[in-house]
């Protein structure tokens, strides 16, 4: 049994690997925004409340963390149609190193950031971890920019680090305004659902599967990037009509609809990480 201090525990992720991590017998503590406890779904945890975890000093943390052997740190915003530009990656940015200094401070043996696979080269296509960084959008750099300093901080601390770039990620919880969660909200009412040709392929794994992953790594003894990802492609036409399917409904899907955006890769797949 470790002592994990998990941040953003609440959240899509976060809480899919929270509740794995206390079935597993891990003595966890969560760090969350003040009011939303009940979001934890009645997991045995321990909680902190405060009010913007990116705001937070060093010597807060510093506290907080006495006795934590791991951190989980999966807190950053993530709003749909804002997060990539918006000036809040530099806020959790700089809250990211202030959490990192007072790990240091208090002894914590294991750092676990999570990183996106926006922070490759995606023109490579096919993303490995040995894959060129080549970051886009102020959220991807600010990502970038993390797993730099934590690399160079946690080895001069002697912190163990590890670094998991999940990829397209859906399932129980996800923000409505996303595509899969919007597909079927549509096709449950019969309502015809606008979209590109879909020709694109990408990388989806369900998130239950993806927090195993994570578990996996915050558990054992890997340090350095990993990959969170299926390995595997399917095109958005494919996954749509995965999706229609369960509704006997893809006459709804109007592929075409909309233009296909020139500026997206045509393949974002990820390479799994060997255990």
């Amino acid at each position: 049994m470790s002592r994990i201090l998990v941040t953003g525990a609440t959240g899509f992720v976060g809480l899919p690997v929270v509740q794995q991590l206390v079935a597993a017998g891990h003595d966890v503590t969560c760090v969350i925004r003040a009011g939303s406890e009940s979001r934890l779904e009645g997991a045995d945890v321990r909680i902190v409340t405060c009010d913007d975890v990116f705001a937070l000093t060093s010597e807060w943390w510093t506290t907080a963390l006495q006795d934590i052997e791991t951190v989980v740190h999966l807190a950053w915003y993530a709003e749909p149609g804002k997060y990539l530009t918006s000036g809040r990656n530099l806020d959790c940015l700089a809250g990211t190193l202030s959490l990192a200094k007072g790990a240091t401070t208090a002894g914590v043996r294991r750092f676990i950031g999570i990183g996106t696979c926006f922070e490759y080269d995606l023109s490579a296509g096919t993303l490995s971890v040995d894959t060129p960084l080549a970051p886009q959008t102020p959220y991807a750099a600010a990502k970038v920019s993390a797993f730099t300093m934590l690399t160079a901080w946690c080895a001069t601390a002697g912190i163990a680090f590890v670094w998991a770039r999940l990829f397209y990620l859906y399932g129980p919880r996800e923000d409505a305004r996303r595509l899969v969660p919007q597909l079927h909200a549509k096709l449950a009412k019969g309502v015809a659902v606008d979209l590109t040709s879909g020709t694109s392929l990408r990388d989806y794994t369900e998130v239950g599967q993806a927090a195993r992953m994570l578990v996996r790594d915050i558990t054992g003894d890997r340090v350095g990037p990993t990959n969170i990802c299926s390995g595997k492609g399917v095109t958005i036409r494919a996954l749509a009509e995965g999706i229609a399917d369960t509704y006997g409904r893809r006459d709804l899907l109007n592929f075409g609809a909309y233009p296909d955006n020139l500026t997206d890769p045509s393949v974002v797949v990820g390479v799994r990480t060997e255990v």
